[in-house]
């Protein structure tokens, strides 16, 4: 994710924090000054909130630690304003395991609310036992106090049945035990937005930071729906099956001149760049008029072209290649049989071929798992 900075490794998992989240910060320390001008209470109030998001971050790492007893492994967590986003190399096939990946979250929130509960209760010196759950404790209460009612409403909010938030995963992994998981997801996806509409009116009435909330419920459900849709439709598709096969190279000792050439002869804008016959680098549209700008046309491609090249081989899931195009950040991979060059492929030729596949089958009803 850009504007994230490495924050933390923990559990063999990176942790980063996004830009946004010092603009929270901020506002906290300017709320809390605005009501009290007391430069004590404002430090409680960030102090506090770092906290929450400790928990939070405990709360990703209950996700992650749980996905990777199955196998999954948790590329990073990213620490947001609205919470934290574990990113996973995929969730499990299994609705179980689905199940249980979700509810480890709102677990560890739980379990922290119940041992500052049992601290409290045994610390009658700090809070009267009676108080240590009554109503004053969500407003007047101590730091203690406050974080365990945060951790558990952060508990109970996650359940709700909104896919994509923690309660969504939980229904849409038991309705794919009845029915076919692309079903399951459309469905609980349908509910998620539902119930970011009725977030949004609330927030409208009560809360701003609750519209901030369903936005993020209704684009999560939508992009995860979209997503099993796409999976769905490249079921086993190896790469070779949407590689582009008619393609144009360009050597190390060409000039840019070439690129050129080759650009206004057809509609190829990345071209890969071979060194006796293996792939070397890859020259974008974008390197193209870099080079252009930097140096002229008689400057050399391999002075502009990217180095960092991805290739697969032609027995590769297609679905495999598309994750890695959503995260190489580069504009093509190279596509390898016996050592040699055979194809090339982008995400525009992914696209067209999931456009093409969804338009065959368009009428065709989900009747269970597709691989």
């Amino acid at each position: 994710m850009k504007w994230s900075w490495r924050l933390a490794r923990l559990a063999g998992i990176d942790v980063y924090v996004h830009a946004t989240f010092f603009i929270l910060i901020a506002w906290v320390a300017l709320s809390y000054w605005t009501m009290s001008g007391d430069v004590g209470m404002v430090i409680s109030g960030v102090v506090f909130i770092l906290v929450l998001f400790a928990c939070v971050l405990l709360h990703e790492l209950g996700h992650a630690l749980m996905a990777r007893r199955f196998g999954i492994a948790t590329e990073k967590i990213t620490l947001l304003p609205i919470g934290g986003v574990a990113s996973m190399e995929r969730m499990p096939d299994d609705p179980r395991q689905e199940i249980a990946v979700a509810l480890a979250g709102p677990a560890v929130n739980m379990v922290i609310a119940a041992v500052l509960w049992f601290w409290l209760s045994l610390n009658p010196s700090a809070v009267p036992v009676e108080q240590v759950a009554g109503e004053a404790a969500w407003y007047s209460g101590s730091f203690l106090q406050k974080l365990m009612w945060v951790n558990v409403l952060l508990g109970v909010f996650n359940l709700l049945p909104a896919f994509p938030m923690d309660g969504g995963r939980v229904l849409r992994a038991a309705l794919a035990m009845r029915m076919g998981h692309v079903r399951a997801t459309q469905t609980a996806a349908r509910v998620g937005q539902g119930l970011a509409l009725w977030l949004g009116f609330l927030g409208l009435l009560y809360n701003p930071f609750l519209v901030i909330i369903a936005l993020f419920i209704w684009i999560g459900a939508a992009s995860e729906a979209g997503m099993t849709n796409i999976k769905s439709t490249l079921g086993n598709m190896q790469v070779g099956k949407a590689m582009i096969t008619d393609f144009q190279t360009l050597s190390v000792h060409d000039s840019l001149e070439q690129a050129i050439a080759l650009t206004l002869a057809g509609t190829q804008t990345e071209f890969p760049v071979l060194d006796d016959g293996a792939v070397a680098g890859v020259l974008s549209q974008a390197d193209l008029l870099k080079g252009l700008e930097a140096e002229g046309k008689q400057a050399r491609v391999s002075r502009f072209m990217q180095t960092r090249v991805q290739n697969a081989q032609v027995d590769e899931p297609l679905e495999q290649i598309l994750q890695r195009l959503q995260t190489c950040d580069c504009p093509l991979i190279s596509v390898m049989q016996a050592g040699r060059l055979v194809g090339i492929v982008n995400m525009n030729n992914i696209l067209e071929l999931i456009s093409i596949q969804q338009a065959l089958h368009e009428d065709t009803p989900d009747t269970g798992w597709k691989a």
